[in-house]
């Protein structure tokens, strides 16, 4: 039989004495045996304690640290190890359709909480006619670390914008301060996109796609953006209001110099946000000479509070435009995919009468609670 590994026990059930040690040195080697025992644990204890005090569980049991979650700010590689123009090549290449296209939303960490605005717009896709398999194209930028860590957690194809002393963490109530500066940031990343030869469907998170909407845009038109209100002619430059919140691009040299020339305008009108400067160049005799094509598209398939699309059987989208307050947005875009789910329900003559239970919290002369 083969002796057992290690030293044997005695039948006393102490440790055999070595060398002829008296009653003395056993007492002592039992002391320090005993010491040894008690601060063992207490320096394990020490060393998985946080210096807040938390105690840190080993990695296996934190959520977030198993694969596709959020990674701590020195892990996060994503955001440390590759210049932001590295990584914004990688993720429009990675998300891309084959005609290079790609969709994007911002984010910030206000509308990124669970529960908030992201999560009704991710399940506008779910719901949606032929919008799920758009979800492979969607890039979400965020603009603060909690909004890009809960990207990650819900979404594959993220990626963080900063933008050197500015926080955009926090709600941006319209108009404020916080809330240009988070617009203006926008218009100048979406020229980056396409200086890189990326054509893109902008849309702001406060939108619930309802149907694809590529079958909708105009075959013709360098520009296409959505309307708060549409004379019924896509090429009414005067007359239609458009949002930037809808917004294709064709990537080609005189998109991006619509986005150049619309963001160095915010210097000619200070204190306005990027639609209404908008507004006031879309007629300006440069933007002819640089042979852009403005179209406007329809209220009828990308509709919004403003004015609704009546048509529930062709509508695409619709925002929360004309509406203040994220708890009211909201509300009254989960009343929207409510009704939505009602009227795919329906059955022959039944869609023909359906329409919508909204605006009923939105208003633009309401304010935040």
């Amino acid at each position: 039989m083969a002796a057992p590994l290690g030293p044997r026990a005695n039948e006393g059930g102490g440790w055999p004495e070595q060398g002829g040690a008296g009653p003395g040195a056993r007492r002592l080697a039992t002391a320090l045996l005993f010491l040894a025992a008690v601060a063992l644990p207490c320096l394990v204890l020490y060393r998985a304690v946080a210096p807040g005090g938390v105690l840190v569980q080993p990695a296996a049991r934190l959520p977030w640290l198993q694969a596709g979650a959020p990674p701590h700010d020195d892990d996060d590689v994503d955001l440390e190890s590759d210049s932001e123009d590295v990584r914004l090549e990688r993720v429009l290449r990675a998300a891309a359709m084959a005609n290079d296209t790609v969709i994007l939303t911002t984010l910030n960490s206000a509308w990124a909480e669970p529960g908030s605005m992201v999560d009704v717009f991710l399940e506008s896709f779910r719901v949606g006619e032929h919008t799920r398999e758009l979800l492979d194209h969607l890039v979400i930028v965020s603009l603060d670390l909690a909004a890009h860590r809960r990207c990650k957690q819900i979404h594959p194809h993220c990626l963080a914008v900063a933008t050197e002393g500015v926080d955009f963490s926090g709600q941006k109530n319209f108009m404020t301060d916080g809330y240009l500066r988070m617009m203006w940031r926008r218009i100048d990343f979406l020229r980056q996109v396409l200086e890189k030869g990326y054509s893109f469907i902008f849309t702001d998170t406060d939108i619930v796609w309802l149907r694809s909407p590529l079958p909708r845009l105009y075959a013709e038109g360098d520009f296409q953006i959505a309307c708060d209100h549409f004379t019924g002619d896509p090429d009414d430059v005067l007359g239609n209001a458009p949002n930037g919140g809808f917004a294709y691009a064709r990537a080609n040299t005189e998109t991006v110099e619509l986005y150049r020339y619309w963001y160095a305008a915010r210097e000619r009108h200070p204190g306005l946000h990027d639609q209404d400067v908008l507004n006031l160049i879309k007629a300006d005799r440069y933007l002819a000479e640089v042979g852009v094509r403005i179209r406007f598209l329809s209220t009828e398939f990308f509709g919004g509070l403003c004015e609704p699309s009546r048509n529930l059987s062709a509508v695409c989208t619709m925002h929360a435009n004309c509406c203040v307050g994220l708890r009211r947005k909201i509300a009254d875009l989960t009343l929207i995919l409510h009704d939505w789910r009602s009227f795919m329900s329906l059955r022959g003559p039944d869609k023909r009468s359906a329409s919508w239970s909204v605006p009923r919290n939105c208003s633009l002369d309401k304010v935040e609670e």
